[in-house]
């Protein structure tokens, strides 16, 4: 089916974004994929069963994963050098993968992913994920708590203890199974009568030389998180580049609502649990609205469409959003009341569903 034949539900449309199993389906999951039988492996900074990091883990490895990883350690040892990951294949437990124990700290951990994974680049490994052509040359944190503070050693100083974990190329995370963050920001505006209130937003279309969603619409400004930046610092950088929104309307007038997050799987099956940040920027109606007037500026939008809400719910219905930026919209009306319990037959489930934990609880188990 064509995405211009779809009429997706709110539901369903959370469903695209938020289908990765890794338990078995609930009534309301999508029917099973071919990747859902898998066993997937629980990824652990240590191997040490004293080490506070033991019982943590931090990414879900698909089976052509581990087995990479054991390749990789065998031709580490014929070049005599040591092995980077510890192997449990699980005989007395689940099995398991971690670093070994000589990387011990953010700074070897990532030397030694940085490594890894241009070496995967250069040979041509996996390179519908982190190929020359998807290559992003971005780092992304990895925090030990995906759910905890986005700290970063200061000055280089791994002293003291933080949540990070290690920093990896961008388009490398998936391989992994690693939590990934994101801030997305809807540039709206709301104009009231007496009898109706009519809700508009600034929607851009993506450039078609994009490596992801090329030629999909977006939510108004949207952006990963690189490693060692701030949520709101990597919000400005985004308004910038991609909207040419200047800093000092985005620090006087965005406002944190909220974050989605989701566990989405790929056509290929490789995960990505995310987690974004949400924003919103209302425009005033008692002032010049230009400074609030999105326009391309770094070649990642094509250009920017002021939409009314029928135009934007339509063009979600029919599959012509980013996935994820359909779940921030859909928030978005839920915030400002156009979507209600008695409007929507499935509010609940879809109010719970925005705001998943990857079934995180169940990955060591």
């Amino acid at each position: 089916m064509q995405d211009s034949d779809l009429r997706l539900t709110f539901l369903q449309l959370i469903q695209r974004c938020d289908n990765a199993i890794i338990s078995r389906p609930t009534i309301d999951s999508d029917p099973s994929s071919e990747f859902d039988q898998e066993e997937l492996v629980p990824l652990y900074l240590s191997d040490s069963p004293t080490s506070k990091d033991y019982q943590i883990p931090i990414g879900l490895l698909r089976p052509i994963i581990v087995e990479q990883l054991k390749f990789e350690n065998e031709k580490s040892r014929r070049n005599n050098q040591r092995d980077l990951w510890i192997l449990d294949h699980g005989q007395n437990s689940k099995p398991r993968v971690s670093f070994a124990g000589w990387a011990d700290s953010p700074s070897k951990r990532s030397a030694a992913m940085k490594k890894l994974c241009e070496q995967w680049r250069d040979c041509g490994l996996f390179s519908d994920v982190c190929g020359p052509k998807k290559w992003r040359a971005e780092l992304y944190p990895v925090y030990k708590d995906p759910f905890g503070p986005h700290d970063y050693p200061k000055d280089d100083d791994e002293s003291k203890e933080t949540n990070f974990a290690f920093e990896m190329e961008r388009s490398a995370c998936a391989l992994f199974g690693v939590v990934t963050y994101g801030v997305h920001m809807t540039i709206y505006q709301e104009v009231e009568s007496d009898k109706s209130r009519e809700l508009k937003i600034w929607v851009p279309t993506r450039a078609k030389t994009k490596p992801t969603w090329p030629g999909y619409l977006d939510n108004s400004v949207a952006g990963g998180i690189p490693s060692g930046m701030g949520v709101f610092e990597a919000l400005v950088k985004e308004c910038m580049e991609e909207a040419s929104i200047a800093s000092d309307v985005v620090q006087k007038y965005a406002r944190a609502v909220g974050s989605i997050s989701y566990f989405f799987r790929t056509s290929a099956g490789w995960l990505q649990p995310e987690i974004e940040y949400v924003y919103d920027m209302p425009i005033p109606s008692d002032i010049d609205p230009t400074p609030f007037t999105p326009k391309p500026l770094d070649g990642e939008v094509e250009s920017f469409e002021f939409l009314d809400q029928n135009a934007v719910v339509s063009r979600m219905r029919a599959g012509k959003f980013k996935a994820n930026c359909a779940l921030v919209i859909i928030d978005l009306l839920i915030r400002l009341g156009y979507i209600t319990p008695d409007n929507e037959p499935e509010y609940m489930k879809i109010l719970t569903r925005l705001h998943g934990r990857f079934e995180y609880e169940r990955w060591k188990l």
